[in-house]
């Protein structure tokens, strides 16, 4: 009897021994990580949902914004009205050729809120956390002039003047940690328009999908 029970013991070590009869943490971890991860989707068009005119922008950017800055020792002068932007924890700032980082406080409130929601939006599918990146913020009248010789696209009467306005890259986003489970960049885009669209119509903000610059530009009302 004996015998017969050590045998049986013998075998069942066999077999939970046997290649892919047994799993590492890592392994389970990267499967329950996959099925874990909820479907991403947005329902809509980003050239008819995001396709406020820059008169509205402008509007918005005369109504809240500050005079126009000729250049960037200007900044100084309205220093009390401006809030210096910095990336956080929930969003990065690109490298600036052609413009600073100074938004009125509406402004800066509205970014905060849309990195804040953007983390919120991935957690709630279970996805690792990403950081979208600001391209573009306030442009002084020598940052425009600089810019419409590089771009033909470039708008010398653009809100961005104001302290207003700044784009988010719709193509380019940071991973925050590392995981198994990696998000493309239609995936993210969609993850942001569903984010933007939501304070778009809670009336915060004028947005126009940029195509040929792959950014949201974007205006604080």
């Amino acid at each position: 009897m004996y015998k017969t029970f050590y045998y049986i013991i013998y075998l069942l070590a066999v077999i939970l021994l046997l290649p892919g009869c047994s799993k590492t943490k890592a392994d389970i971890s990267e499967e329950e990580i996959q099925s874990q991860l909820k479907p991403i989707r947005y329902i809509g068009s980003y050239g008819r949902d995001f396709n406020d005119i820059n008169e509205l922008h402008l509007a918005s950017a005369l109504a809240i914004g500050i005079p126009v800055l000729k250049n960037r020792e200007e900044v100084t002068k309205h220093s009390g009205k401006l809030i210096h932007i910095q990336g956080g924890t929930n969003c990065d700032i690109d490298e600036l050729t052609h413009s600073v980082p100074y938004l009125v406080p509406e402004a800066a409130f509205l970014l905060y809120k849309i990195g804040q929601n953007f983390a919120d939006s991935l957690q709630s599918v279970n996805a690792p956390k990403y950081k979208p990146i600001v391209t573009s913020i306030t442009r002084t009248l020598e940052d425009v002039k600089k810019l419409t010789k590089q771009n033909i696209n470039a708008s010398e009467n653009s809100a961005h003047s104001y302290g207003t306005t700044f784009d988010i890259s719709w193509m380019r986003f940071n991973k925050c940690e590392e995981s198994s489970v990696d998000l493309n960049e239609i995936q993210l885009k969609m993850v942001l328009a569903n984010v933007l669209r939501d304070l778009q119509k809670e009336g915060k903000c004028y947005i126009k999908h940029e195509r040929k610059q792959a950014c949201f530009h974007i205006t604080a009302r």
